[in-house]
């Protein structure tokens, strides 16, 4: 089965978020929405996520399920929002609860945040399918990036999150807590098992040096002829040490705190302090 997919990007973030429906039918899935947010203003606002719902009402689409490939360290996510426009449960992979329990002590949640995971509506284990319509969904386990990192394939398109960029970029850093290039080497190989037609849809696109334009589909054949990164079937020492030297080098996203913070709630800004308040923690020297 060949599904339609619609790519809505975000500047801000250089975050791609999908939307998948049957080719034949009405039934679609949302993949990791963005919910915008300034942080020199503390603001929200739902730009991102309206496009998203004007477009999937124009489409007349019903929405079965709004999936997340983890809990993302860049932008904050709209799945709340987009729940109460659309319907749809939120899922997610079960790992979830050990990214939970590491940033529940990170930014000192206290017993009141839950860390089983029961913010989600689903936690998908490895090999778990699901359907949407008449689509069936298979989940793979991709940790390294995030020990809970999921790539959903639908029909012949699979959804990697940040495990994989373009080619010609490479695949996603793993030096945040839970995180391993090792595991994150294992995880690619498992997708680049796909069959090579498989279309690939990223999370994230930068646009590598000498491209012009964004660009976040591709082939499995063409990752593992041509990606930069693990391509030409690279050793996983040699990419161990690549990953982790070029991990040392990078700055933390401009979002982190405030993503963490809302994603492992699934999409939920933290609670209301005693004056009707919301607040993002600012933990010093930690990250």
């Amino acid at each position: 089965m060949t599904p339609h997919v619609k790519a809505f990007f975000d500047d801000a973030t250089n975050t791609v978020s999908y939307v998948v429906r049957e080719p034949e039918g009405r039934t679609c899935a949302i993949i990791d929405s963005v919910l915008d947010y300034d942080p020199a203003s503390g603001r929200t606002n739902m730009k991102s996520a309206d496009e998203i719902i004007a477009w999937v009402k124009a489409e007349d689409l019903q929405v079965a399920w709004i999936l997340e490939s983890h809990v993302h360290a860049d932008h904050l996510s709209a799945a709340p929002y987009l729940q109460e426009h659309l319907g749809g449960k939120i899922g997610i992979g079960a790992n979830i609860t050990i990214v939970q329990d590491t940033f529940g002590k990170v930014f000192n949640e206290g017993t009141e945040f839950q860390r089983d995971g029961s913010q989600f509506d689903a936690l998908f284990e490895d090999g778990d399918s699901f359907h949407i319509g008449q689509m069936r969904a298979d989940v793979l386990h991709t940790p390294g990036h995030t020990p809970a990192c999921l790539t959903y394939v639908i029909g012949d398109a699979a959804f990697v999150g940040d495990t994989l960029f373009m080619p010609d970029f490479g695949t996603a850093r793993c030096d945040f807590p839970g995180g391993s290039a090792k595991d994150l080497y294992t995880s690619i190989q498992k997708i680049l098992s796909l069959p090579d037609e498989t279309r690939i849809f990223v999370g994230h696109d930068y646009k590598a040096p000498g491209r012009d334009e964004f660009a976040w589909e591709t082939t499995v054949g063409e990752q593992k002829a041509l990606n930069v990164h693990i391509g030409a079937g690279r050793p996983m020492e040699e990419f161990v040490s690549m990953r982790q030297e070029r991990d040392a080098k990078l700055g933390m996203p401009r979002l982190i705190l405030p993503s963490l913070q809302t994603n492992m709630r699934a999409g939920n800004l933290p609670e209301p302090e005693d004056n009707g308040q919301r607040y993002f923690k600012v933990p010093i020297n930690t990250l």
